[in-house]
């Protein structure tokens, strides 16, 4: 099945990570197709994301709002919601599950809801309702199981996953009971520009670069499947294009590593990049490498995270056999790509780092 490609959307969390990297990704793919964001600019929602995206129109809003979803989804004539918005911190989950409750589970019920409405109500019209979920609502294997898949039960261990398994669920009940076009992916870790610098890669990253302490949870030996945000992009795409409503599609990157092993990865591509660019060390001083010593100097190992996950492994052959998705990156390529993008807009997160990312109308040069 080819399905003609949609061309009004409206991308909930689209000044996020994935989001804005997906509304990038869409607009080189399809120029002429209608992008609008809604973004309730919490914390990780950034409008300097969205730099260099030409026509797209960001609604700063919430997504539990229905009478704001109602307006857009009739005023711009949505026929694709590309649901992305979401709390997707572990850490924030254990100790403050209350938003991720309220954004996850209610969040999507009001789009849903808005959606039946605008596209149900009278004849169905074309229209598709895809949300992008996680591999956590799986919960966790053991070293010797095998991947997840679509069958895998769900299983999540944080609150965050919780949440997450709780919206994948209210997504299939609506195609299920009201005949919703849905799908639905779950992808693996992701990394690459524009993540807000709370996840491993860029927290890691710019601690190095600052000379902070790299802090790596228990032994540091929890695994999981590295994703470039691109490749998720391309997954995702795959499934508006031509998924079949109603199914659900794992988005994997092939590359399963333990995190210390992505940590060691990672000090060692800056340790070379700072042997052979001179001008790194005037950049940042505080790095050990400005000082004569490794990167890795800073690797210190704390107590690990309440009920932490061992392993994700995720098994995306599904998504292969059926729309031809396959990973472009390997994770050497895709982590070498990330480093040279935060070291090329430095602005970018030094905005975040200060804060200054929140002021209204800022939107920081370098950020695409």
């Amino acid at each position: 099945m080819t399905r003609t490609p949609l061309q009004s959307l409206l991308v909930t969390g689209g000044a996020g990570f994935i989001g804005s990297n997906f509304v990038h990704f869409w607009r080189k793919r399809h120029p002429n197709a209608r992008l609008t964001v809604l973004d309730a600019l919490t914390y990780s929602g950034n409008r300097a994301n969205l730099q260099g995206a030409d026509g797209v129109d960001l609604i700063v809003g919430d997504i539990c709002d229905e009478a704001l979803v109602d307006r857009l989804l009739a005023d711009r004539a949505i026929d694709t919601i590309v649901h992305f918005a979401a709390e997707s911190h572990v850490d924030r989950s254990i100790a403050g599950p209350d938003a991720f409750v309220r954004t996850n589970i209610l969040g999507t019920h009001a789009l849903l809801k808005a959606a039946r409405r605008a596209w149900l109500k009278e004849r169905s019209r074309p229209h598709l309702f895809h949300h992008v979920s996680t591999d956590e609502v799986y919960g966790t294997l053991g070293p010797d199981d095998p991947a997840f898949s679509e069958t895998t039960p769900y299983a999540p261990n944080s609150p965050y996953s919780a949440s997450k398994a709780a919206s994948d669920h209210l997504v299939r009940a609506y195609h299920h009971s009201y005949g919703l076009q849905t799908t639905v992916s779950n992808c693996s870790n992701n990394y690459g520009p524009f993540q807000f610098p709370e996840k491993l890669i860029p927290l890691f990253l710019l601690n190095a670069l600052q000379g902070k302490p790299l802090p790596i949870y228990g032994d540091g030996m929890q695994v999981r499947d590295w994703l470039h945000v691109e490749d998720h992009c391309e997954g995702v795409s795959l499934i508006l294009e031509g998924g079949q409503p109603g199914e659900c599609y794992n988005v994997g990157g092939g590359a399963e590593l333990p995190n210390l092993q992505v940590i060691d990865t990672l000090c060692a591509v800056l340790d070379r990049l700072f042997a052979t660019d001179p001008a790194l060390a005037g950049r940042f001083p505080d790095a050990p490498p400005a000082r004569g010593l490794p990167m890795a100097s800073l690797k210190s190992f704390v107590a690990d995270r309440p009920g932490h996950d061992r392993r994700y492994a995720i098994d995306c052959s599904k998504l292969m056999r059926e729309l031809g998705y396959r990973p472009a990156r390997s994770f050497g390529e895709g982590l070498e790509a990330t480093v040279a993008w935060y070291l090329a807009h430095e602005p970018w997160w030094r905005a975040i780092l200060d804060g200054s990312y929140r002021e209204p109308g800022r939107a920081p040069g370098g950020a695409h």
